[in-house]
């Protein structure tokens, strides 16, 4: 039906039959084509078949459910072949046996029994306006399959946008995708999109998560071509980072594809339907860790073949990439498409193959994966090309424009000579060029004595102290050399989260990147719902605690930020210089307050400390609606 939903009507014994024929043909057909594919692709969780298109949306496309691969698409049929094969039978038997007595209203069976549970049930039907839960209203179904759909809608309680998941209760899968959202929801880590509400109410089973508008997922991205090494380097280790994080708690995604994977305005990856898609389309999820990991892996590596070449590493045409020829395997990216980095060529072979090119050792895990990217060269990003500067055309602004050189004419005997007419223009000439050099000396002149009362001026607000011409001999050391002062960088060597108003620590895995050099990597806060105030029950702040190592003369410090916030640079006073860690914020003393995306901290005088306190005091607000504070990168200078 055009909704989506499948008609059920009662059959007469050849209409069955009919139809299970028809079915049985197509399974066939499904078969021979699936037997045509690459063994590698069989091996995958994400079978690179022909996949039905999602609804059409005018939302991001990274808020579109991925659509169903081959083995979705079998399992789903030989479900409803069963289904139509037992109604044919129940058919041809019922004249041959007597009718059944009635039986007992209540159920015989456990009701967590999920294998008496059908294997096929339409997806519900519900319309745009309709309330779930009597909370949340849907405003736009994103995808439709037999089973499932998928909708943009409104949290009238929290007043926020968020996705919905929906599905029959009775469905043989719906205990486990219940299950699976709220092993997911548990996770707590903020690079997945998170899971809100997983309830089953009635005949209905739904789950609500994180809604990104202003996201784009990977597919999007790489709509106009591939990605630049930088940007592919960055993706591949955030996703890595992230999924291995995951498998160290229980937990896989088994179909990871370029529709789950989002970019934030921000530039951080985040990574959607872990556990939950792969349960909505009934993949297995009782195999072993090791198989688990190995899919995840190889789904990694897939999404870098395709950041690398702007090609699909399969026979098929998925996610608006062009696959690989049926004859090439097992060919790494750099053999694809010209100028790929090398070592991101070799990194996705060995993630993608089980027998990567060159004898390579294949990568099986997210954290052997981890590891590997950890050991790469780091990726810089390139520095931005300036437009080309063309010198403007010198004018010569003593030179004047000369007449052609006159005829001279002889007077004719007799005759009066004529008067000469050039005299005053040649006069006019040198009146011009004197007021010229006249106005240019005066200009410059003036330069320089607005220059010089600036520098005095200068030097007496400074106080500046300027050396005598003639000093003495007991003259103690010059002030001079003050002025000429060079910061010298001090090496940052730890990061704490400093939470004492807070539960626990935050994103203590993401500390190390924030002096790890590279400002496109970020620490990051816990989502609060509330901005940080001074009066409770709000939170006055948050912050991170720099350790130096050891005692360091510190003059500057440098914090760079992702959003507006606002922070404080705090040293530990005698209270606190035992254990900045446990300290509570009064027993720091404020050296300076700044705001916007960059900070830099000029303290009037050195101070010697070991500890230095970053503390935020207002975060902005993140693309989830939370308040949400990230540190790319402290610097601290002596």
């Amino acid at each position: 039906m055009a909704d989506g939903t499948k008609a059920v009507v009662d059959t007469s014994a050849a209409d069955g039959a009919t139809d299970e024929a028809a079915l049985a043909a197509a399974i066939d057909e499904l078969a021979g084509e699936t037997a045509q594919q690459s063994p590698e692709a069989a091996r995958t969780g994400t079978a690179p078949d022909d996949e039905p298109s999602p609804a059409p949306s005018s939302e991001e496309t990274s808020e579109i459910t991925a659509p169903l691969s081959a083995a979705e698409i079998r399992a789903e049929l030989a479900a409803g072949g069963a289904k139509a094969a037992a109604a044919a039978a129940a058919a041809r038997d019922a004249g041959a046996r007597p009718a059944r007595p009635p039986q007992d209203p209540q159920p015989t069976h456990d009701p967590r029994d999920t294998g008496t549970l059908p294997q096929t049930l339409p997806a519900p039907l519900r319309h745009s306006g309709d309330k779930i839960g009597n909370r949340y209203r849907l405003e736009e179904c994103i995808s439709q399959t037999e089973t499932f759909s998928s909708w943009r809608a409104v949290d009238e309680k929290l007043r926020r946008a968020v996705g919905v998941h929906l599905m029959a209760s009775g469905h043989q899968r719906a205990r486990r995708v219940l299950a699976a959202a709220k092993s997911a929801a548990l996770l707590g880590d903020p690079r997945f999109v998170q899971v809100l509400d997983a309830v089953q109410e009635g005949e209905l089973v739904y789950v609500v998560r994180e809604w990104l508008p202003h996201a784009s997922d990977l597919a999007k991205l790489l709509a106009n071509g591939p990605m630049e090494p930088h940007e592919a380097y960055q993706m591949v280790r955030q996703v890595t980072d992230a999924v291995a994080a995951a498998h160290r708690r229980g937990q896989a995604h088994l179909r990871l594809t370029p529709r789950c994977v989002l970019r934030t305005d921000s530039g951080q990856y985040r990574i959607n339907g872990i556990a939950v898609d792969a349960a909505l389309r009934g993949l297995p999820a009782d195999g072993d860790a090791e198989d688990a990991e190995r899919t995840d892996t190889r789904a990694i590596g897939a999404l870098l073949f395709a950041a690398l070449t702007h090609r699909w590493p399969y026979p098929e045409d998925r996610y608006d990439l062009q696959g690989l020829p049926r004859n090439l395997r097992d060919v790494p990216p750099d053999q694809v498409r010209a100028g790929v980095h090398k070592g991101l060529s070799e990194l996705a072979a060995r993630a993608l193959f089980d027998h990567p090119p060159h004898h390579a050792r294949p990568i099986r895990t997210p954290e052997e994966l981890a590891k590997a990217i950890a050991l790469m060269p780091r990726i810089r990003q390139p520095e931005p090309e300036l437009p080309a500067f063309s010198a403007p055309p010198r004018h010569n602004t003593h030179a004047l424009p000369t007449a052609p050189n006159p005829t001279r004419v002889v007077a004719a005997p007799g005759t009066a000579p004529a008067p000469n007419r050039l005299a005053p223009v040649r006069r006019t000439r040198r009146r011009l060029r004197r007021a010229i050099k006249v106005t240019a000396w005066t200009v410059a002149l003036g330069a320089i004595g607005v220059a010089s009362w600036q520098l005095v001026d200068s030097l007496r607000h400074n106080g500046t102290a300027v050396a005598a011409a003639t000093p003495g001999p007991s003259s103690a050391a010059p002030t001079v050399h003050a002025a000429t002062h060079t910061p010298v960088p001090i090496e940052v060597k730890d990061a704490i989260s400093y939470n004492p108003l807070g539960d626990s620590p935050e994103s203590t895995y993401l500390l190390p990147k924030s002096f790890d050099g590279d400002p496109s990597t970020t620490w990051t806060t816990k989502g609060y719902n509330e901005q940080f105030g001074t009066k409770p029950p709000l939170k006055a702040g948050t912050g991170l605690l720099v350790d130096l190592g050891s005692q360091q003369s510190v003059s500057t410090v440098n914090v760079q930020f992702v959003g507006n916030t606002i922070a404080e640079l705090r040293i530990p006073g005698p209270q606190a210089a035992a254990n900045p860690a446990a300290a509570q914020p009064e027993a720091f003393t404020v050296a300076g307050k700044k705001s916007g995306t960059g900070a830099e901290f000029t303290l009037e005088s050195p101070v010697t400390t070991r500890y230095l306190l970053i503390w935020l005091t207002s975060l902005p607000k993140d693309t989830d609606g939370k308040f949400r504070g990230y540190v790319a990168e402290v610097k601290v200078f002596g």
